[in-house]
């Protein structure tokens, strides 16, 4: 069993990394190539698992955020906190995706998938993984203490829309490694990987690598300091299972949100529940065979 986790810690191999950085390098090249964006103040980063160095072989893919900065969307907490000046630019949702779509269209044609709400995916090549390119814009909320918190608007094709704190998710992923002496995204990895393998052999359904992420990212800093990764892992699945019993508390402070902090893990337009979470940290004792 310590063998088995050990080897689950790493990262994806220097291959995969190749493939995910080509791919990366790829995707900016098409984008700074298309002339409609000469005039345009784009942010060009990854997100997600790839950016935060907490992804596996099986979840490789690369997101690409391409944020539009001539434009910031923004929201208060209380009303008057903030007096906004209109926009008189070009850059709306519907035309920053229309750009980004005949961008990426002309660098990798026949390869494109338009048909997501949200993201443009990219199919892989041979030297490439499959990616997913979200367009989005600034977004800022404004608090009534004088604070602000700034993350980034996308906007879905039928209008609707949600906001992201990927600036933040990537500084909390990388305080709590360095005091967990780099054993936090060891640990995400043996999980995500866990997950993985309870799939393939039927033993679970899959669940999203970012909700893996942030149920993990909840375990107390000490379990990652265990001496063995079979006590390391067990203290997360028990502090998984044994944390989300019952509803969700009715007291903020103490509701789970997302790696980023910024927003509730649970509430009632999420793909995913306190159950699955549990459900989840049952299969993986059971698959590892951890006893109490």
């Amino acid at each position: 069993m310590e063998e088995k986790l050990a080897s689950w810690t790493g990262p994806s191999s220097s291959t995969e990394q190749d493939k995910q950085d080509r791919t990366e390098r790829m995707i900016r090249e098409a984008i700074k190539g298309h002339a409609a964006f000469d005039s345009c103040d784009l942010r060009i980063y990854p997100k997600g698992s790839y950016a935060n160095n907490t992804n596996v072989k099986t979840d490789s893919d690369v997101d690409i955020a391409v944020q539009c900065r001539d434009v910031t969307y923004w929201d208060e907490a209380s009303p008057g906190i903030h007096t906004p000046s209109p926009y008189r630019g070009i850059w709306t949702p519907a035309k920053l995706r229309s750009e980004l779509e005949r961008a990426l269209l002309a660098k990798f044609p026949g390869q494109v998938d338009t048909s997501g709400s949200v993201a443009f995916r990219i199919h892989s090549g041979s030297a490439r993984v499959d990616a997913d390119v979200v367009p989005c814009f600034n977004y800022r909320r404004y608090f009534a203490n004088g604070t602000h918190r700034d993350g980034a608007k996308v906007f879905r094709k039928d209008g609707t829309s949600l906001v992201n704190y990927p600036d933040q998710q990537l500084k909390n992923g990388k305080d709590k490694n360095n005091r967990t002496s780099q054993h936090y995204k060891k640990a995400v990895r043996i999980m995500k990987r866990v997950e993985n393998a309870m799939v393939l052999d039927g033993m679970h359904k899959e669940i999203p690598s970012f909700f893996v992420e942030c149920l993990v990212y909840h375990c107390p800093d000490d379990i990652f300091l265990r001496s063995t990764w079979t006590e390391t892992i067990r203290g997360v699945i028990c502090h998984i299972f044994h944390g989300l019993e019952g509803a969700e508390p009715e007291d903020d402070s103490q509701r789970w949100r997302e790696v980023n902090e910024c927003k509730y893990l649970f509430h009632a337009n999420q793909a995913w529940s306190r159950a699955d979470g549990r459900a989840f940290a049952k299969a993986a004792w059971n698959y590892l065979g951890l006893k109490s």
